[in-house]
């Protein structure tokens, strides 16, 4: 687009240096012989000057093609406007008529009577609302747009997430939903997360943390790739989500402060400030976000034992003290090639991080009250992360060949003490006696390095591009459990360890691309990966290791049928890999009844996905999908009757199998409504393969999922917006699970003060609490439901201030490299 842009800039300069020649010549052969030739000196001494600056609503406007015609429209002069704005024209006496033109803006026309020398009044170009070429000058972004290989989401256009962070940006994308500390498209397993077109390094309460920090202001859009190309990694059984930051603007600095108040059951407080400045070769971005605050998340339970009903009421207050920060360097070293640096980083160190405090009623076959437990828990928690990018991308020649060079850096930290104590108690509440006493320190440390080549190499028959990266992580993961009970710490050397984990990936892959015809188009890729892993548990004095090759093939076609329908299908393989706590076979306590154990024999999973997609008039959107996934991994209780214990293990213990339906609409035909809709369709259905001693029930069935975001222009300024968001979610059953149905209404309002200096959201999120939902299942015969009401409802008002020059001219290229570093764990 850019190239595009600079070259109609070109082709329009030249003409108004050789038209006006070329008029001038033809003028000068049919003057007739009776008038004398003027000599140069008299012809000087006779033309006057026009000066005039151009300008529009932010300030000047560089490189704007001024031309003067006469009365037949034939071009007299013409200039090109400097740095500042100001241009220079000179010509004979007489009327004229004096033309500026800008790609993107208005043509500026005004009659002149040229008798003397003229400084005009400042001239202010308008903008076009109207789309050359590939080029858009000015133009509605659509909500959601379709590319060949994934969903597009502007978050831009949607206010209702103003002011939040990329989680609440993630809660209300097309298709994506988040449970827990999982982040899945609706109705398949886990994605993976990247930012900028890098993998993410974390997992779990750890991603969900770092997604927490990246404001909402500072997304441009954020992909949902169901089926990625060769390019990216193979990781993420469901695809990638790919959050895309917004980028400095040519020749402009601008100043974004933003001061948030979130109010569920405590308030939040979050200030934030990005800088971006971009002049000439260099490119800064600076982004600092603090936040300070407690989040309540309450939960409800039972367990159905043979012995009678334990019915628990938990909740856990979170501590919110994190600082975050952003910063990138772009610097073009040459016309073609370009350097950059990024740095990514997040600090958490509240004291103490969470507090928990759950009760049980301990009911008997009469269900009559046996006795209590309380059950408490405290931790202090100090984590930090830390992501460090070098890149260079250069354009070898003229016909696309293009190089880009990638060497990241990662490490994450995490120092954990946590202490949990549970007291009996009768059923009156007299207290008995202390049960249970847990004091667990533990200490995880990840590192990657990678370093990472691609090519783009177009030929004449089809584009080309392959690339190779290797990834090289290390974690350390040390915990030790401790008897408390007595007031002096004892170790349980059984429950503890010392777990070392390496792992390498060597990927190298070749990627190629067609337009058979204007109809037709195809894609075919291959990904090979390399993988060795060792885990070591010092304590078990046990090594497992694995060493495999894995192909993961790509495929798209496309076919065009006419300017209303398209259609597209494709194919691809993925892998998802283990998390680094998962494999880690020490034991975390949540009470006295309740433990989590890694397995260092996990194996990853594999997943095959197909897609069928029609687009109509790109506001229809169907796609059919299926996928399987095989050695499919999570957690599984294991519950003891008799000790009424619930131990959660690790294992490969299933096949899944997901289809159906969904359809995205777009309406945009008023100029103050703009509404997106979807709704999904899903069947799925989970074979178990479960270890002896645990007895499961799969749960398959169907679920209906549908979801509408309004937005409303109030005003004719357009400086009033309203959204309105509503989605909705029938009971379903997946996997070892039966979900009720649930369903959110939000409401928010944006306005823009004082030329959009200052900015003021305001929203109301799940007005009346109905997004949780309950879980039931079936373990070894006994039933458990579950529910967990975070602090989904809630209220929010941002207020922003914008200051400095915030105008852009010309389309940013993509930032240097795009593509990821290794994967991580929690």
């Amino acid at each position: 687009m850019i190239n595009l842009k600079n070259k109609l800039h070109k082709a329009v300069v030249l003409c108004m240096y050789i038209i006006p020649i070329v008029v001038f010549s033809q003028k000068k052969i049919k003057e007739k012989d009776e008038v004398k030739t003027i000599s140069n000196s008299n012809t000087i001494f006779s033309q006057k000057k026009i000066k005039g600056k151009v300008k529009d609503e932010v300030g000047a406007v560089p490189y704007a093609n001024v031309v003067l015609m006469n009365g037949k429209d034939e071009i007299i002069a013409g200039s090109v406007t400097s740095e500042d704005g100001s241009f220079e024209i000179e010509a004979n006496k007489g009327v004229y008529v004096l033309s500026i033109t800008y790609v993107g803006y208005k043509v500026y026309k005004q009659q002149l009577e040229l008798l003397e020398n003229m400084e005009l009044q400042p001239i202010f170009l308008e903008e076009e609302k109207t789309e050359l070429g590939e080029v858009t000058v000015v133009a509605k972004r659509k909500l959601i747009r379709r590319k060949t290989d994934r969903l597009v989401y502007n978050i831009e256009s949607n206010i209702a997430a103003a002011g939040g962070d990329a989680l609440d940006a993630l809660k209300i994308a097309p298709g994506v939903t988040v449970n827990g500390n999982n982040i899945s498209i609706i109705g398949k397993s886990n994605m993976r997360v990247m930012i900028d077109g890098r993998i993410i390094q974390l997992s779990g309460e750890a991603l969900m943390s770092f997604i927490s920090s990246i404001p909402t202001d500072d997304i441009k859009e954020i992909e949902i790739i169901t089926n990625p190309p060769a390019k990216y990694e193979a990781e993420g059984n469901s695809g990638l989500i790919n959050i895309i930051y917004k980028k400095g603007r040519k020749n402009s600095w601008n100043n974004r402060t933003s001061l948030t108040y979130f109010q569920s059951f405590l308030p939040r407080f979050t200030l934030r400030n990005n800088f971006t400045y971009q002049k000439d070769k260099l490119s800064l971005i600076l982004s600092l976000s603090g936040t300070k605050g407690n989040t309540i998340i309450d939960r409800e339970g039972k367990i159905f034992y043979s012995s009678g009903p334990w019915v628990i009421s938990r909740r856990d207050k979170w501590n919110n003290e994190n600082l975050s920060g952003r910063l990138m360097l772009d610097y073009d070293v040459s016309k073609n090639s370009t350097i950059g640096f990024q740095y990514l980083g997040n600090l958490s160190n509240p004291d103490p991080s969470q507090t928990t405090s759950s009760k049980t009623k301990i009911f008997n076959n009469a269900m009559v009250v046996d006795s209590l437990l309380n059950n408490k828990g405290r931790s202090k928690q100090q984590k930090y992360n830390h992501s460090l990018n070098l890149h260079f991308k250069t354009k070898i020649d003229e016909k696309g060949k293009n190089l880009s060079t990638d060497l990241d850096y990662f490490t994450y930290n995490s120092d954990n003490d946590r202490n949990v104590n549970t007291k009996s108690y009768t059923n009156d509440g007299d207290f008995l006696n202390n049960i249970f006493s847990n004091k667990n320190v533990s200490n995880q440390k990840i590192e990657n390095f990678s370093v990472k080549l691609d090519m783009e190499y177009p030929l004449r028959a089809f584009n080309l591009s392959y690339g190779v990266k290797a990834s090289f992580t290390k974690s350390e993961y040390k915990t030790d459990n401790f008897n408390t009970l007595s007031g002096t710490p004892e170790l349980i050397v059984n429950d503890s360890d010392d777990f070392e984990y390496t792992e390498n990936n060597q990927a190298v892959y070749i990627n190629g691309s067609k337009k058979f015809n204007e109809k037709w188009n195809g894609q075919l890729g291959l990904r090979m990966e390399n993988t060795q892993t060792k885990g070591i548990s010092n304590v078990l004095n046990q090594t497992n290791t694995n060493d495999y090759i894995r192909v993961f093939p790509t495929l798209y076609i496309s076919y065009k049928m006419n300017e209303k329908n398209n259609f597209s299908f494709n194919y691809g393989r993925r892998i998802s890999r283990p998390l680094y706590y998962q494999l880690n076979p020490a034991r975390t306590y949540i009470s006295n009844v309740n433990f989590i154990e890694g397995n260092p024999q996990l194996k990853p999973s594999f997943t095959d996905n197909l897609e069928f997609i029609h687009t109509y008039k790109s506001n229809w959107i169907t796609t059919l999908f299926f996928s399987v996934e095989n050695d499919g991994f999570g957690e599984i209780a294991d519950i003891d009757d008799t000790t009424n214990e619930q131990f959660f293990k690790h294992q490969n213990f299933y096949t899944h199998y997901n289809y159906g339906i969904s359809e995205y609409y777009t309406f945009d035909k008023l100029s103050w409504w703009e509404s997106q809709n979807s709704v999904y369709l899903i069947g799925n259905k989970t074979n178990l393969s479960i270890s002896e001693g645990i007895i499961a029930k799969p749960q398959n069935g169907f679920r209906f999922y549908g979801s509408t975001n309004n937005t409303f222009t109030l005003n004719s300024k357009r400086t009033i917006k309203a959204q309105i968001n509503y989605w909705y979610s029938s009971a379903f059953k997946n996997n070892l699970f039966e979900y009720s149905e649930s369903h959110e209404l939000d409401l928010a309002l944006k306005f823009n003060i004082s030329k959009n200096s200052w900015q003021l959201s305001m929203g109301v999120y799940d007005i009346f609490n109905t997004s949780p939902r309950k879980s039931t299942s079936f373990t070894n015969n006994i039933k458990q439901t579950q529910k967990m009401f975070p602090s989904n409802r809630n209220f929010r008002a941002t207020l922003t201030y914008n200051f400095g020059n915030k105008k852009v001219r010309v389309n940013q290229r993509n930032f240097g490299n795009e593509e990821e570093k290794g994967r991580a764990g929690n």
